[in-house]
């Protein structure tokens, strides 16, 4: 039974921006000067990952909808989510670094206009597999939005408290996206799933015409641009790597298929990392990968959002499908976490002016490992929202607040220009892959004895995985602060 419930409930960018923006001497010695097309900019990169939340969040509140109209199978609707994660996480790096080879201007709203005409196409067509196939096209031009997003944040605002401020007002608006999202996909899906898909279209033609006129060009790399193969093995093995932790739950995770596409993905990775080491022009630098600051802030996100999209899902499960809370209700029920994450975010700028990235990564995980193990402690099998479910969705709000940003900004710190997209793939994927690695294990272990036991008893193994993750998360960072502190010394 719990499985059933399950499958039918996953919820899942020579010459600088800013030069273009300000003339031939664009950056102050130590603070930019903020013109409204400075702001414009902003806008619009905010908008896009406004998109990307509200997008994820609503389709996930209308999934029941959807399977009832299209008569589609609790499989069929589970890609509808996966498909989107295949896209979007499979793609994600290259996203990334195809904005620093081809431009970030070219790249963001080219894949942006992709986003719109998808969107509009799920929102009319009747069938399942038409649907599931926009929804993978949605995620593969998000793979490209994404990290070139960030990428022109990070050339457009300088290393610095420029771009801190900046990421402070970008993170507000991804946690506006998710949270809104609950909530308007759950006054949408009253009125028919389809105004889930078409909201985002105006939304995005908008964020489309706003970035034609006000992104300046920028001049692409010049180097990296031919290197086929590792293009090739990169993409094949992400795409496969994805679809094996996202189909591994339904197939098994011993099951033969499952066994050789993850041999299969491993082997083209490896090929990938082999290629890159010989090529003249790499697509990937992986110099990148030996920076142990990027390395940490890459195994932060994991646990950020590998641990909090997972609770989410289990919650999201409870409430509606053991408690029988509407969709709108259950939303506003997890809405906590959200308006604590939109309201502290604009502070984070200052915040890591003053102590650095570090400490606020590792508040950050300290306040998750304490929400879950707040809620273990009280919830036993009927958890209490104001005792147990409320204090954990805002300890968790508040780990969320302080991590986002700060993680972004070390993912990206001391990285060239040219370089950016790579990083904000590499960021965006860990996220990605991360989250859909942590919620397969969830899924596995929560059904792993057919859903048996009352109340919130078959998920207590999915919450102690999460804290661990968590736990993981913070104990990384904690080493890494001991091991700088022992060297100063």
């Amino acid at each position: 039974m719990l499985r059933q419930l399950m499958r039918t409930h996953v919820l899942s960018s020579s010459m600088t921006i800013t030069e273009a923006l300000r003339g031939p001497d664009v950056r102050d010695p130590d603070e930019q000067r903020w013109t409204p097309r400075l702001w414009g900019v902003l806008a619009v990169l905010c908008a896009v990952l406004f998109l990307d939340g509200l997008d994820v969040s609503m389709v996930g509140v209308a999934l029941p909808s959807i399977g009832a109209e299209l008569g589609l199978g609790t499989t069929s609707l589970q890609w509808i989510v996966n498909g989107y994660v295949l896209g979007y996480g499979g793609l994600l790096l290259l996203g990334g670094r195809t904005a620093d080879l081809l431009g970030r201007r070219r790249v963001f709203l080219a894949a942006l206009g992709v986003f719109a005409v998808a969107s509009l196409i799920g929102g009319l067509v009747d069938n399942g597999a038409l649907l599931i196939a926009t929804r993978f096209i949605k995620g593969v031009a998000a793979a490209f939005t994404a990290p070139t997003a960030l990428s022109i944040l990070t050339t457009t605002f300088r290393e610095g408290p420029a771009r801190n401020r900046a990421l402070s007002v970008f993170s507000v608006f991804g946690a506006s996206g998710y949270s809104s999202g609950l909530i308007l996909g759950g006054l949408l899906t009253s009125m028919g799933w389809r105004w889930t898909f078409l909201t985002p279209v105006p939304l995005a033609l908008a964020a489309l015409a706003a970035g034609y006129f006000l992104i300046p060009r920028d001049r692409p790399s010049a180097d990296g641009g031919h290197d086929l193969l590792g293009a090739a093995t990169l993409v094949g093995g992400m795409l496969l790597a994805v679809y094996t932790v996202v189909a591994a739950p339904e197939r098994g995770w011993l099951d033969p298929v499952t066994l050789a596409s993850a041999a299969v993905a491993v082997a083209l990775l490896a090929g990938f990392v082999a290629t890159e080491k010989r090529v003249r022009h790499p697509l990937i630098r992986l110099g990148i990968l030996r920076v142990g600051s990027i390395i940490r802030a890459n195994l932060s996100i994991v646990a950020l959002f590998g641990s909090f999209l997972s609770f989410q899902f289990m919650m999201t499960l409870y409430l509606q499908d053991v408690l029988g809370w509407s969709p709108l209700s259950m939303a506003l029920g997890l809405l906590p976490a959200g308006l604590l994450v939109a309201s502290a975010s604009p502070f984070m700028g200052r915040l890591i002016d003053r102590y650095g990235t570090p400490p606020l990564i590792i508040g950050a995980m300290a306040s998750l490992s304490a929400g879950y193990v707040w809620f273990i402690a009280t919830a036993g099998n009927t958890p209490h929202y104001a005792l147990s479910i409320l204090p954990t969705m805002l300890l968790l709000g508040g780990g969320f607040a302080f991590g986002f940003s700060s993680i972004m900004a070390q993912a990206t710190d001391g990285v060239a220009d040219s370089e950016q997209g790579l990083a904000s793939g590499l960021v965006h994927t860990s996220a990605q892959v991360g989250a859909a690695l942590v919620l397969a294990l969830v899924t596995a272990l929560i059904s792993a004895d057919g859903g048996a036991g009352e109340g919130f008893a078959p998920f207590h193994p999915g919450v102690y995985l999460v804290a661990g993750v968590a736990l993981l998360g913070l104990l990384a960072n904690l080493v890494a602060l001991l091991r700088r502190e022992r060297a100063r010394v």
